[in-house]
């Protein structure tokens, strides 16, 4: 163990601080947390085979699950060609063991403990192929919905086909599918596949009106309906279900081979039974030995918590994030705070927000944390009501309020110090979503989430000065249309719905909220993912020597199934979760499409002018489809699973090798790993419980010299609505850790 996870262990035994650079604030108090003496011992194991009446069963898990360390506890392993187990790193206490796979039911759950002696475990066969499809991931459920045909776009409105006339393609369709109603939870899954009181309805179109309006994510459940034509689009939800409910199964999904034979997937609950924790922190991606062995970060969105997990002491607990406290009620909650129709589930309870259990402190709303060198964890949190301060706005003597005024500012930052157990809130005049530092010496930490510039905070000037404002930078994304190798006012300007009329004499500044962000290693550029409009795209923006009058900033999109130059086999949509490897190529899982992107810059004729607004350079896109079934009818690239973000193993953290790019498989249960150079697919799949859905990830090298041990991938069940996990209600969000063994029993 080293000091930085030494220091962290002593933090959360400790348990108590206090909040720096003078901001008055406090901090929640840790929970009680055993000692490292008294964790229980985690060198046992359990070993054995499982058989069925048709005999041994390879690629089946085996799963041990208990409730007697601090936090609930599962391990999983899956079966060798032989029906052989082991499962590895256990700390001695008693488990449920049971055996799950496809083509089985799950078998009765046995006690056991940690032990040399090899058990049998049964596996039971399934009766039926409706029984067996009952664990089947939600991706598989969802590929039996039909979207309208191809050849019934463009839409042409209530008067027409029921498809809204703003969508040009069959693509543009399933990615409303993606983006409105896959974004915040999985579909296929047994909460969404099976309609609630469908008998308090005279048909399923109208259940189904009725449910996109529950809860408080109601509002925009149903402006998603309404965005496709909500008729049409009602009646292909209703559709979907009743063929269901009348017995219709989907395709049998493979059990894992091979090295996917090799995983162990280890869960440790955290957070409460309706915690939105969206994204989880490890270790600083520029270094991923930085914390090795310590805590795991998250953070809860609509709950303001910084949730932390202890995997050594199997521990979990919870801090609040502050807000600035001139007025905490005036700090604003991006949740509904009414509810269109009562939840199934929660009925008027409002989850998130000011409306929550603890009222006004829930309002930081964090998004997404970072970790930096020093093992700080660096959080894009609300500290503050959305009108800027003067400084920020036109008017001021700040070079970039001179250049680029900005009047909002939605989120803002903030980081948790372990060491001396502080918040420090850091005022931004952008808004913010996620973060990403950068490889040059300030050490200058990125921003997404600002419709009209990308963000930054030079956190060595930062560290040295104190000084929010002074430490801070932004740049509008202006193009270079003009082609003049500059960028000057006037400009073009987009409307609201992205779209602009390009004077060539001028350059043009493009709009949109910024999702995901990554800096090149390669050079001083940073690269943002804007999801829309269709088919969406990445924005390159270099500052230059002297920003914000040196920025630059270039588009490319996906090729595009609208554009008729580009072969309808070859194209893509919506980029959200991008990443670079060391070569300084671009990654992205195509969420709309369901592909893997890589981007080569260095391949391109075209980076500027006035061609240069987006689909100029298809010849730098290489797009590889993920494995999983296709939604029925749907005659271009379009599997039933989404992808909510994407993450490149630059540094071998897994065991697959340097720089391989991974998916969130956020509706198959999943992880997805690509070898480029082969194309082939490796699925780290989570089969406990059901309903895993991802959003962030981050990997890990705990200890460089203890081989599969000591490295591994984490995610966390990132849904919005976590009850929708197997279990239902009271179920919990979990921390998940990726191994991959040599083989399937190395202990």
């Amino acid at each position: 163990m080293n000091a930085g996870t030494q220091s962290s262990r002593r933090t959360m035994l400790r348990g108590v601080g206090c909040v720096g650079v003078a901001l008055g604030l406090t901090i929640a108090i840790f929970a009680a947390i055993p000692s490292a003496e008294e964790a229980a011992s985690s060198d046992g194991f359990i070993s054995g085979v499982v058989e069925s009446s048709t005999g041994v069963e390879a690629g089946v898990w085996v799963i041990a699950e208990t409730e007697e360390l601090e936090t609930k506890f599962a391990k999983i392993v899956v079966t060798d060609d032989a029906g052989r187990f082991v499962i590895p790193e256990l700390p001695d206490v008693t488990y449920d063991v049971w055996v799950r796979g496809y083509g089985l039911v799950d078998s009765e759950k046995v006690k056991l403990s940690p032990s040399s002696n090899e058990v049998k475990l049964a596996g039971v066969v399934a009766p039926n192929e409706r029984a067996a499809a009952e664990y089947y991931p939600g991706n598989y459920w969802y590929s039996l919905i039909e979207p309208p045909a191809a050849h019934e776009f463009p839409g042409t409105g209530p008067d027409g086909n029921g498809i809204s006339p703003a969508l040009k393609s069959q693509g543009a369709w399933v990615d409303i599918m993606k983006q409105g109603c896959q974004l915040c939870h999985q579909l296929g899954n047994e909460a969404t596949r099976v309609v609630q009181n469908l008998d308090d309805f005279d048909s399923a179109v109208e259940a189904w009106d009725h449910r996109v309006q529950t809860g408080q994510r109601g509002t925009s459940m149903s402006g998603a309906m309404s965005r496709f034509g909500r008729g049409r689009a009602l009646e292909m939800y209703a559709d979907w279900t009743d063929r269901i409910a009348a017995g219709e199964t989907p395709p049998r999904p493979p059990r894992p081979d091979g090295i996917e034979q090799n995983l162990v997937v280890t869960l440790w609950d955290w957070g409460t039974d309706s915690s939105f924790i969206h994204d989880e922190i490890t270790t600083d991606k520029r270094n991923p030995t930085v914390n090795g062995g310590g805590p795991v970060y998250g953070v809860s969105a609509g709950h303001g918590t910084l949730t932390v997990v202890d995997p050594v002491l199997n521990s979990s607990v919870e801090l609040t994030i502050p807000v600035r406290p001139e007025d905490p009620d005036a700090v604003p909650s991006r949740f509904p705070q009414t509810q269109l129709q009562p939840s199934y589930y929660w009925g008027d309870q409002l989850l998130w927000g000011r409306g929550g259990p603890s009222g006004h402190e829930d309002s930081s709303d964090p998004h997404n944390p970072m970790m930096d060198q020093k093992g700080r964890v660096w959080m894009t949190s609300t500290l503050r009501a959305r009108p800027n301060p003067d400084w920020c706005k036109e008017g001021s003597d700040n070079s970039f309020a001179e250049y680029f005024p900005l009047s909002m500012s939605g989120r803002q930052a903030s980081f948790y110090d372990p060491e001396d157990e502080t918040f420090v809130l850091i005022d931004t005049c952008f808004g913010t979503h996620h973060l990403q530092f950068g490889e040059d010496d300030n050490d200058t930490l990125w921003f997404s989430g600002d419709g009209n510039v990308v963000g930054w905070i030079d956190t060595k000037v930062y560290d040295e000065t104190g000084d929010e404002r002074f430490s801070q930078g932004w740049c509008p994304t202006v193009i270079d249309t003009n082609g003049d190798g500059e960028i000057t006012k006037p400009w073009n300007e987009s409307n609201r719905r992205g779209e602009v009329e390009i004077d060539p004499t001028k350059d043009t500044r493009i709009t949109g909220f910024g999702y995901g962000i990554i800096a090149s290693p390669t050079d001083d550029s940073v690269w943002i993912s804007r999801t829309g409009p269709f088919p969406g795209r990445l924005v390159r923006l270099d500052r230059g020597d002297n920003p914000p009058e040196t920025c630059i900033a270039e588009v490319y999109e996906p090729p595009s199934i609208e554009n008729p130059a580009i072969d309808p086999e070859l194209t893509g949509s919506t980029p959200r979760g991008i990443d670079v490897d060391r070569n300084g190529v671009i990654w992205t899982a195509l969420s709309g499409s369901s592909h893997m992107a890589s981007f080569d810059r260095s391949k391109c004729e075209t980076t500027n002018g006035p061609e240069a607004t987006g689909q100029q350079c298809p010849e730098g896109w290489t797009l590889y489809s993920v494995p999983g079934p296709q939604m029925k009818g749907v005659e271009t690239p379009g599997s039933a699973d989404f992808h909510y973000y994407s993450w490149v193993d630059q540094y071998n953290t897994l065991g697959l090798g340097e720089n391989i790019p991974i998916a969130n498989g956020s509706s198959s249960d999943s992880l997805l790993a690509l070898d480029p150079e082969t194309e082939e697919w490796v699925i780290l799949r989570v089969p406990y419980p059901m309903a895993f859905y991802s959003r962030g990830l981050d990997g890990r090298i705990d200890d460089p010299d203890a081989g599969w041990k000591g490295r591994g991938l984490w995610a966390n069940y990132g849904s919005n609505y976590i009850w929708h996990t197997e279990g239902g209600m009271g179920t919990k969000s979990k921390m998940v850790h990726f191994q991959l063994r040599p083989d399937p029993l190395a202990k």
